[in-house]
């Protein structure tokens, strides 16, 4: 917090050995955001206003260099997970995480919209605009069932969820930032 809010993006990366970020590939998928780092302030409120302990697993969709999951595993000593479809940022990631073997990172290369047993670890799910539409509806339907087995958080940043009986924002947004929380009473009445 000593750094300036307007130095912060520049620092962490210098921190972390972010030099240049690998062009976005052919696997990117239609619809799919090309890389775009998260700005540190947001993601500071996202760890403030979700809650994120070092008992959670937050999981980055859309991990791209793994610079979100980083940050949030040295601030919380949360366990991350970074899902990442473009091959050469997911290399980029591990490559952080070689540099830094104290992080509890782990970046799996995969389709967000179709990682429902790699979402299913996860307690805090992170969203900076990796996608919409029909690939966000089916990431949502994932975590559905999580949600009906235990609270889960969603951290969204430019990004409005579309609305689903199962969460509710659980603050007032914060500028760019909203964050849902599932709800436990439509979780039990989704069950019957």
């Amino acid at each position: 917090m000593e750094v300036p809010p307007c130095e912060r993006d520049a620092w962490v990366d210098r921190v972390l050995g972010l030099e240049a970020v690998p062009d976005d590939g052919p696997e990117l998928p239609l619809g799919g955001v090309p890389y775009l780092p998260c700005p540190i302030d947001a993601l500071l409120r996202l760890v403030e206003h979700a809650g994120v302990l070092g008992s959670d697993v937050f999981v980055d969709v859309g991990a791209g260099v793994g610079r979100a999951a980083a940050l949030v595993d040295l601030l919380t000593g949360a366990r991350t997970i970074g899902l990442e479809i473009q091959p050469a940022l997911v290399l980029a990631a591990r490559d952080l995480t070689a540099r830094l073997p104290e992080l509890r990172v782990c970046v799996v290369e995969v389709d967000a919209a179709r990682a429902s047993e790699v979402l299913a670890q996860g307690s805090v799910f992170f969203l900076y605009c990796p996608f919409s539409g029909e690939r966000l509806e089916r990431l949502l339907d994932d975590l559905e069932p999580i949600a009906r087995t235990r609270i889960i958080r969603i951290g969204c940043v430019d990004l409005p969820l579309p609305p689903r009986p199962w969460f509710a924002l659980a603050s007032p947004p914060a500028g760019d930032l909203a964050v849902y929380r599932s709800v436990a009473a439509t979780a039990a009445a989704l069950d019957q």
